[in-house]
């Protein structure tokens, strides 16, 4: 019989967070507490810029975008949002979303599986993803249960053969 094998991703739906960003736009512009304060949230290319005139309000703004991808099931681990700085008089924060796993986490991943998982899975870092193979699928199965205990990445679980 041949091994089972299912792929670690981490992805996010790139139109759900434009629905995310338009939503969080919308309500900016509605909202009373933010009239009058330069609050804004764009973005261009990948990077999502988020304004206002004051160190509390940007941060209220970013609270907005959060509590919007939420709702779209977006998972926070994929926001990577940096802290707010001053640029001229107003704040920013700069923020983008994560896609793929890094390098850096492929391979605590792969220790995490060799050290805690059966013993006849094996792991393999392809460019951006993981391949998790395996003998026996309940290996497999046992092994998604400690993945999704990674704290580190938002990650799903594809192509399960």
């Amino acid at each position: 019989m041949a091994d089972s094998t299912f792929d670690v991703v981490s992805k996010v739906d790139k139109q759900e967070v434009a629905n995310a960003l338009n939503q969080s736009q919308k309500e900016i512009a509605q909202r009373y507490d933010f009239k009058g304060v330069g609050a804004e949230i764009d973005h261009s290319g990948e990077k999502i810029l988020m304004k206002a005139n004051s160190e509390e309000r940007v941060k209220a703004v970013l609270d907005v975008f959060q509590s919007k991808l939420v709702k779209r099931g977006i998972s926070l681990k994929s926001l990577d949002a940096g802290e707010p700085f001053a640029s001229g008089k107003e704040y920013r924060i700069e923020a983008s979303i994560k896609e793929g796993i890094s390098q850096e986490h492929a391979k605590k991943i792969s220790k995490l599986i060799r050290d805690e998982a059966p013993k006849s899975v094996k792991a393999q870092i392809q460019g951006d993803e993981l391949r998790v193979s395996s003998k026996s699928r309940d290996d497999l199965q046992a092994t998604i249960t400690l993945l999704k205990g990674f704290e580190e990445a938002d990650l799903q679980f594809v192509n399960f053969r």
